[in-house]
């Protein structure tokens, strides 16, 4: 049996390598229906696996940086990797991060389950283009499926989150 080691949220991991990687995240109790309580108390609730073919994005984490679909990875394709979680995208602090609190502001929720696969895109998006345009930022969250919100606020969410890391009030 090969194990699995990963930093998961700035923590390092060792996981049975053998599982998808949200069965993996399942284990570490980073999946709803678990939940794990980190020495600072804080309670991982982590991604929601929708369809599990890659397609909805409410899976998605960031692998070493990168947006990606966690239902299409093995644990072991992950082996020395950085996984960071939506509760990977919070303040430093503990508060709500950026994008989680231009989400909050801006309404670009309902249901939420498919939140925090639009955070973990956005946070990603964000780094690499701090000033998007509205086109822009609709094109960012394009390969992710909401259907409760119409995207308008997610996308006035996206918006908000760039205005927010700019320092803009």
């Amino acid at each position: 049996m090969h194990e699995v080691n990963v930093t998961v949220n700035g923590t390092r991991r060792e996981v049975p390598a053998g599982t998808t990687l949200p069965d993996l995240l399942a284990q570490l109790g980073l999946r709803p229906g678990s939940v794990v309580v980190e020495r600072n108390g804080t309670a991982l609730l982590g991604t929601h696996v929708g369809c599990e073919h890659g397609v909805c994005g409410a899976c998605t984490v960031l692998l070493d940086g990168e947006p990606v679909r966690s239902c299409l990875l093995f644990a072991v394709s992950v082996d020395g990797a950085q996984l960071t979680t939506v509760e990977g995208c919070r303040a430093p602090d503990g508060g709500l991060g950026p994008v989680q609190r231009a989400f909050h502001e801006c309404h670009g929720l309902q249901c939420g389950y498919c939140t925090p696969g639009f955070i973990t895109t956005v946070t990603a998006y964000l780094r690499d283009h701090p000033d998007p345009t509205e086109e822009q930022a609709r094109e960012a969250i394009g390969g992710n499926l909401c259907r409760c919100t119409g995207y308008q606020n997610i996308v006035a969410s996206v918006l908000r989150a760039a205005a927010i890391q700019r320092g803009e009030a």
